[in-house]
């Protein structure tokens, strides 16, 4: 029998906050290894106990009423939640790592859990940031939301994945050590890979504790996003939290297969992801966005006891495509509209300067639309996206099937 055992304060801000850092290990209790003594495993077996104590029914005493004596069992009070082997009581926030695999220089391959467990009882959300090591900006919307929160006034739960690739966020890289893509492993594998069995763990963590899931993201690879979420189409609830975020542009799509949010969605959680800002940057407005976006589908799901915000539906994208460069038009790229500008077919959306000789290509818009992400100023080549158009429609109802992009040479649509 082995489990997790943490010794240090339950978060950052509790009393005797600055002690040394949390030792979080497996331990066997009943064998003595990993350093484990006697007093160690009294203590964990006292704190069993005592939370199955406090778990357990109350049972109503009989009561007569006109000569019917009624017996029943009342439900069990708003408890502790359970995670990682930890439990937090209600009206309390903690903090804690997932210890997820070993290191080549056997130290631990993790990344921070931190929660909310509110006072009365309610739903529970999940909160996922830095899948993407380069995607900072999302980073920040956790910390703000974490700081922001006061569980005294909750009705249920917030669980905060908020540097899930932590290796990456250290060294700048989008990608895992192992060189994949984590956000197109889900669920992940136990015997697969280092990003498999990251993916795994968090999806498990995820699919068993929350209700709905917000994945955060920025544009990739030099690439800017107005804020906006992205949502599968045929989740009806999904789509109602989509337009509570309040964001002012949803994109309907299922998203690549191995994404978290497509996973989870599957899985039958209600679950959509928050696009703003490019890599390597953190943005204020759009992280002011997207802490209020959480928020607001707090207060939409009754977490929170604040009004929540929508959007209209005339903010609904139904499809988008991508402007790219032209076969031998590369050369030094420059803008000529803003990200968010709504374009008209024709309209001139930047320019492609040829550095060796006087040549100037045009990039026009093929359709009409909103600009909803667009690549910076850079040296670009043949075929790299330019720019994300998308494409408004009234005609939105739960059962259409809709594709996120129509080109299937798209840059990662979902982070």
């Amino acid at each position: 029998m082995a489990y997790l055992a943490y010794t240090g304060n339950s978060h950052p801000g509790a009393a005797g906050a600055g002690r040394a850092r949390p030792d979080c290990r497996w331990y066997r209790p009943w064998t003595g290894t990993g350093g484990l003594d006697m007093l160690r495993a009294l203590r964990w077996l006292g704190g069993v106990l005592l939370l199955s104590l406090c778990m357990t029914p109350v049972v109503a005493q009989d009561e007569s009423v006109d000569g019917v004596v009624a017996s029943e069992t009342a439900a069990a009070p708003w408890g502790p939640l359970l995670i990682l082997d930890h439990a937090v009581l209600p009206g309390n926030k903690s903090a804690f790592l997932l210890e997820e695999d070993q290191d080549f220089d056997s130290s631990f391959v993790n990344s921070s859990v931190w929660v909310v467990h509110g006072q009365a009882e309610g739903p529970a959300l999940c909160l996922t940031a830095g899948i993407h090591g380069d995607e900072i900006n999302g980073v920040e919307i956790a910390r703000r939301v974490f700081s922001e929160l006061d569980p005294a006034g909750m009705s249920g739960s917030v669980i905060i994945l908020p540097m899930i690739n932590l290796s990456g966020i250290r060294s700048g890289e989008r990608y895992m050590a192992d060189r994949r893509d984590l956000n197109r492993l889900f669920p992940g594998r136990r015997d697969g890979s280092l990003s498999s069995i990251v993916a795994g763990s968090v999806f498990k963590l995820v699919s068993t504790h929350c209700k709905a899931l917000i994945d955060l993201h920025t544009g990739s690879f030099s690439r800017l996003n107005t804020p906006q979420i992205r949502v599968t189409v045929d989740r009806p609830s999904a789509v109602d939290m989509a337009r509570h975020f309040g964001s002012g542009v949803v994109v309907l799509g299922d998203g690549p297969r191995g994404s978290l949010r497509r996973e989870a969605s599957e899985f039958g959680l209600d679950a959509i992801i928050y696009e703003a800002g490019g890599p390597h940057r953190f943005d204020p407005e759009a992280a002011r966005v997207g802490a209020d976006g959480v928020l607001s589908v707090m207060a939409w799901m009754g977490i929170l006891q604040t009004p929540a915000k929508t959007i209209p539906f005339n903010s609904i994208f139904r499809r988008t495509y991508w402007e790219r460069v032209p076969l031998r038009g590369g050369g030094f790229f420059f803008p000529e509209v803003d990200i968010g500008a709504r374009v008209e077919a024709g309209d001139k959306l930047g320019t492609i300067h040829a550095p060796g000789y006087d040549k100037e290509t045009p990039i026009l818009a093929r359709r009409g639309g909103t600009v909803i992400g667009m690549a910076v100023p850079q040296i670009v080549l043949s075929g790299y996206a330019l720019f994300n158009i998308g494409i408004e429609g009234s005609d939105v109802f739960p059962g259409l099937l809709l594709q996120e992009s129509s080109d299937p040479r798209a840059p990662e649509i979902d982070g």
